[in-house]
């Protein structure tokens, strides 16, 4: 599973870290076991807060977990992807603090990620789409979205406020 990314490209949480956070033990064990990979565009390193309470704030008031932080381009703005007490369902934080629902769980979401980044390795028509037809790549995006909707349903279950309809469409761009 991890061979499309590399072994320095995928973050796994140490179990003494997240230990006191509130999500389910299946997340914590995927969290520890197979980690969080670099995706590029999407994940640009994981950065797991060391905190036992949760510090990503949203602006409908709850706090996550984070997970990860992004930067694209502009160091002031910060984007990141955190879990959710309790629920364990993860949520990709804008700048502004706006969530996007990005997983059920975090098994879901590091399902997810992982699928997408060995589907793109292996793909010529994703890694270089200018040596091929536009309709052809955005054929295989479709089959690649299908896919991902088959691991995560709810995660595709609508488009504003869920990252992988947004992200899937400006993938080519």
């Amino acid at each position: 599973m991890l061979a499309w990314a590399g072994m320095t490209h995928v973050t796994c949480a140490r179990s003494a870290i997240i230990a006191a956070w509130r999500i389910p033990d299946a997340d914590k064990a995927i969290l520890t076991r197979t980690g969080i990979p670099v995706v590029d565009q999407l994940i640009e390193y994981a950065d797991i807060q060391a905190e036992p309470e949760p510090q990503l704030p949203t602006d409908d008031g709850r706090l996550l977990y984070r997970l990860t932080r992004n930067h694209h381009g502009q160091k002031s703005l910060t984007w990141a992807f955190g879990i959710e007490p309790d629920t364990g369902a993860v949520y990709y934080v804008l700048p502004d603090a706006e969530p996007w629902f990005a997983g059920s769980s975090a098994r879901h979401w590091i399902s997810l990620l992982h699928h997408y980044g060995q589907h793109v390795a292996a793909s010529s028509r994703l890694t270089n789409p200018d040596n091929y037809e536009e309709e052809e790549v955005l054929a295989e995006l479709r089959t690649l979205a299908q896919e991902l909707k088959g691991i995560d349903p709810p995660a595709f279950a609508g488009y504003h406020g869920f990252i992988w309809a947004e992200f899937l469409e400006r993938w080519l761009w």
